[in-house]
This record gives structure tokens, C-alpha cells and sequence, in this order.
């Protein structure tokens, strides 16, 4: 080699240092033992020290959910027979809220009996690898999917959720459930011309095609429904968020409130009175 000519090194070990450094990086040791929660990104789970909930007790307006939801969770921290589970409906009355907060409860009660795993937006083609790992644990897990839906050309998706859900090769374990949020009962969008008779262009009836995608939805054990609260179910919430913190409103302040947001739910509730806890110049 001449001088001043650096040294490339070998040719063979240049080319695998930069297929390393192409390849995903290995999955990293999980305790899945030990924390409360794990929020699963595709490839590794990251451990949260608690799970973010207001107190189940503080969920108003939907007392019949709260009921299932519990009672359903409480089953599979003990391992009983347990279902699969759908919450459904109205945005912003307390689903994926409800979820925690249940879970929450549990582990009150059975602390290590019981984890929760949210599966991070994008993730869902990975969660096989996610069966896989869990099955190997003694432990029960609630695995959490929140605001799901499939595009309306999307069939890949639905196929495999049922696949999941109804013992096919990929299903999840014996001691893993899924806990599903959706907007929608039937998870997949829906066109208006689904309710209409089939023409000579399409064949395929119409009632079929929306009684199929219903079916994805009969495939959970629990569908709980949630519905837009009454007036006086929303101002219910709004006291029981205002009152521990010893906030001062009137009905119609609150009741403006939802109107502008355009909704009465649980959401607009919490925002209404985090807005008056501002103004108090409290921390919530």
C-alpha cells in the first residue's frame, strides 16, 4: 500500500458492518412479570410503572359498562373464562378511560395477577410475535387496542382480527384477551349504499356485505355500547369531576360549555372543568 492510501480494511467484514447497521435492532429483554402495564411498538414492549386513570368510581353515566367491564377484567386476572371484549359508540364517553380505570381496579385487588398492553397505532400486523411472548409468561394479560378501525378496501385487516379472535393459527393465547375500541359497532366504515338491494353491475347483495362486517363485531364475547349522555347525565359527570377539587360553576356555564364542543360526553365534562380549574389557578 502506498503512502498517504488508507486502509479500507477488509472488503467482506466493510460489507457486513453495514448490513448491521441495516437490521433492525434485536428485540430488548422484557420483565413481564413485574410492572403494570407495557406499551407493545411492533418489535419491543416498554414497561410503564402505572397505568393513567381517573378512579373507576369517578366514571359516571355509564354504570351498566362500568358493571361489565369490571366484572369481565376481574374474570381474567383470576383466570376464569373471560371474553374477548368491543367498546363501542359515542366519542368521548370514557372508553379507553373505562378500560384503565377497570384495570386499575383490578390490580387493586390481585396486583400481579393481571398486566395490560396497549398496542402502539401501526402495530397491528405484529401482534403474532406479541401472542407469542405472552404465551410464554404466567401471568394474564388484557391486550389493548384503542380506536381501531380498517380503511374501507382494507380486507387483510378484518381477516386477521377474526383469525385472532376465533382460534385460527395465529390466535391469541389462553391466557391473553383483546379489549377493542371503536367509534363504530361494526369496526369498518360503512357506506351509505350498503343498505340497498344488489343491481345487475353488483351482484353481491348489499345486506350481505354490511350483515359480513357486522360479523366482525359479533366475534367478540362483550360488546358494551356507549351512548350521548343526557343533560343531566353530563352534569352529573361535570359534579363529580368539580367537587373533590371544590370548584364553583353554575349548570348553565357547563351546559354552554358542551354546546360550543358540540357534544354532551364525558370528555367535554373533564375539559369544562379543567378549564375551571385553570381559571382557580389550580393544578389538577
Amino acid at each position: 500500500m502506498s503512502a498517504g492510501q488508507s486502509d479500507q480494511g477488509d472488503p467482506v467484514a466493510r460489507i457486513a458492518a453495514a448490513l448491521e447497521r441495516l437490521a433492525p435492532p434485536a428485540p430488548r429483554e422484557v420483565d413481564w412479570r413485574n410492572s403494570p402495564a407495557y406499551l407493545w411498538d411492533g418489535v419491543n414492549a416498554r414497561e410503564l410503572p402505572e397505568i393513567v386513570a381517573p378512579a373507576l368510581e369517578n366514571l359516571r353515566g355509564i354504570e351498566r359498562q362500568k358493571a361489565q367491564v369490571r366484572d369481565n377484567i376481574a374474570r381474567l386476572a383470576w383466570g376464569h373464562a373471560t371474553h374477548d371484549m368491543l367498546l363501542w359508540g359515542s366519542r368521548g364517553m370514557g372508553k379507553s378511560a373505562l378500560l384503565r380505570a377497570a384495570t386499575r381496579a383490578v390490580q387493586d385487588d390481585a396486583p400481579m395477577a393481571l398486566a395490560l398492553v396497549q398496542v402502539a397505532p401501526g402495530a397491528l400486523k405484529s401482534l403474532p410475535d406479541l401472542f407469542h411472548r405472552l404465551s410464554e409468561v404466567r401471568r394474564q394479560f388484557l391486550i389493548f387496542i384503542d380506536d381501531l378501525g380498517f380503511a374501507e378496501d382494507d380486507t387483510v385487516g378484518p381477516q386477521r382480527l377474526r383469525s385472532w379472535l376465533e382460534g385460527g393459527i395465529e390466535a391469541r393465547p389462553a391466557n391473553a384477551r383483546l379489549a377493542v375500541t371503536s367509534n363504530r359497532r361494526a369496526i369498518l366504515a360503512r357506506q351509505a349504499g350498503e343498505q340497498d338491494s344488489g343491481s345487475d353491475d353488483n351482484p353481491l347483495n348489499r345486506r350481505d356485505a354490511v350483515d359480513d362486517k357486522l360479523a366482525l363485531a359479533d366475534r367478540f364475547g362483550l360488546s358494551v355500547g356507549f351512548h350521548p349522555c343526557s343533560k343531566d347525565q353530563y352534569l352529573d359527570i361535570v359534579r363529580a369531576y368539580a367537587a373533590p377539587l371544590g370548584l364553583s360553576y353554575t349548570n348553565e356555564q357547563a351546559l354552554e360549555w358542551a354546546m360550543q364542543r358540540g357534544q354532551r360526553s364525558g370528555r367535554s365534562a373533564w375539559q369544562f372543568v379543567v378549564e375551571l380549574a385553570g381559571r382557580a389557578g389550580k393544578a389538577i
